[in-house]
């Protein structure tokens, strides 16, 4: 904890330690400083069902598989990619999704496919999904900061996001599932 937090000093970022043991006063402290979005990446703690209702819509999550297959307790890292090889499937994924009081149970944002090939070792699929998160990831983050993608009073995600690179972009609605040339090069063996 403290190396984090002197990482942010000598950047100039902001950053406040809290007690884990009081989950409530979370929203509070986030609230302190403005806080208005919050982004897990390999966060592995169930988030407190206080600080996830009070953040709802406000807290993403990035996993390395589609959800909501591979998902939930224990299923973290090279675990998850295991899973997949062991069970035979031929399509892994990523997925950004909001959290909620379950593990990798929130509304799902974003999806994207990965391939497994044959000769897929745990390893070498992690390694395609996580060129996938690198990618899904922020454009989900800007997409929500934005407000073009956001969590509707019913728990259902409602807008679209922009991927792709410059030059082929193109609008991605919730639950298309087309794949820019810049991301299918990345996939292929």
């Amino acid at each position: 904890r403290a190396g984090a937090l002197a990482r942010a000093a000598a950047r100039g970022v902001a950053a406040e330690a809290f007690d884990a043991a009081d989950p409530a006063a979370i929203p509070a402290l986030l609230a302190r400083h403005d806080v208005e979005l919050v982004v897990l990446a390999g966060y592995l703690k169930l988030v407190p069902p206080p600080v996830a209702r009070a953040l709802r819509g406000r807290m993403l999550n990035v996993h390395p598989s589609l959800l909501p297959a591979f998902g939930g307790r224990g299923m973290h890292g090279a675990r998850v990619h295991q899973a997949v090889i062991a069970s035979g499937a031929r399509v892994s994924g990523a997925t950004v999704h909001f959290v909620d009081e379950a593990y990798d149970r929130g509304p799902i944002a974003a999806q994207w496919p990965v391939p497994v090939f044959e000769e897929d070792s745990a390893e070498t699929l992690a390694a395609r999904v996580l060129r996938v998160e690198h990618h899904l990831l922020p454009r989900v983050v800007d997409a929500v900061a934005a407000g073009t993608l956001a969590l509707d009073d019913d728990g259902r995600v409602r807008g679209a996001f922009l991927v792709g690179n410059p030059g082929e972009s193109f609008a991605l609605r919730h639950g298309d599932d087309a794949l820019p040339a810049s991301l299918d090069a990345a996939l292929t063996r």
